[in-house]
């Protein structure tokens, strides 16, 4: 492909300057240009005029916010919600304790249930994330549950669809990301949050962040450990895993981790009380 670029895009892709000169070119294009037909979204009320048109990771909170709420539509679209006020509740009261030591705790997350025997769960721009009944089940003790929840927060705090949909506009070339609109983001907002497989990157930062997020909460990080190496026991691949590569060199590093930077916790018990956790969740039982 590179071979049919002009000469001087040829020099700039190999100096490294290609994609930051078409963000320059889509900004300033998008700037001087006619206005966005109505259907568009309006990225220039959300996040103003200029270069940052294309960056859309830059986005503030209120538009994250935004973003996700039409992207959940079309979760619940696609999926049937959990509607038992007691197990939404206990969900909200673990994701709400790991959001309290998270870098976005001011973020309004929203923690919802998905009726779904698929161990799984996911989440998406905005603080919208999901646990499916099926994981819950597979679960043993709060602290297995908290280190899912803590992970799915972990690619939220880190914007990682934002940035994803980010570089998929950059790739698709001038023409889609000048015609960027509505449509087109909050799919790719729900493509990214739960369909397409993460990038090692942004796994292990998930992995990372997710981690340090369950020991400031106070739970047995050993949690998060336990219930992927039960997975990958299992025999066949979970829902949770067939999207998250590499689930062996994750488990690795996480324990790394722990034995490098808490040490303390190692004899940590906190969640992992099995016969506690049952009777939360015992109407799923």
């Amino acid at each position: 492909m590179m071979n049919r670029l002009p000469l001087i895009a040829r020099r700039f892709w190999h100096r490294g300057w290609f994609y930051p000169l078409i963000s320059l070119v889509v900004a300033l294009g998008l700037g001087v240009g006619s206005s966005l037909p109505a259907s568009a979204f309006d990225w220039g009320d959300l996040i103003g005029p200029g270069i940052q048109v294309i960056q859309l990771s830059n986005m503030s909170d209120r538009q994250e916010v935004e973003l996700g709420k039409q992207i959940d539509e079309q979760v619940k679209g696609e999926y049937q919600m959990y509607r038992d006020p007691e197990i939404t509740a206990y969900i909200e009261e673990i994701g709400k304790r790991l959001v309290a030591q998270s870098n976005r705790s001011k973020l309004p997350f929203t923690f919802q249930v998905v009726n779904d025997d698929a161990i799984n769960a996911f989440a998406t721009a905005g603080g919208f994330v999901y646990v499916n009944t099926g994981l819950l089940k597979a679960a043993d003790t709060e602290a297995e549950v908290a280190g899912v929840v803590a992970h799915e927060i972990g690619h939220i705090t880190n914007k990682h669809v934002l940035k994803q949909i980010r570089q998929s506009v950059i790739a698709g070339g001038l023409a889609d990301a000048a015609g960027l609109d509505r449509n087109t983001v909050v799919n790719l907002g729900f493509e990214f949050g739960i369909r397409r497989p993460r990038s090692r990157q942004h796994e292990f930062e998930a992995d990372s962040t997710g981690l340090e997020l369950v020991v400031r909460s106070g739970y047995a990080p050993s949690g998060m450990i336990s219930f992927f190496q039960k997975l990958l026991s299992g025999g066949s691949v979970p829902t949770l895993l067939s999207t998250h590569p590499a689930t062996q060199d994750r488990i690795t590093r996480l324990q790394q981790e722990i034995n490098q930077k808490y040490p303390q916790t190692a004899n940590s018990v906190q969640g992992m009380n099995r016969a506690a956790y049952r009777q939360r969740i015992s109407k799923l039982l």
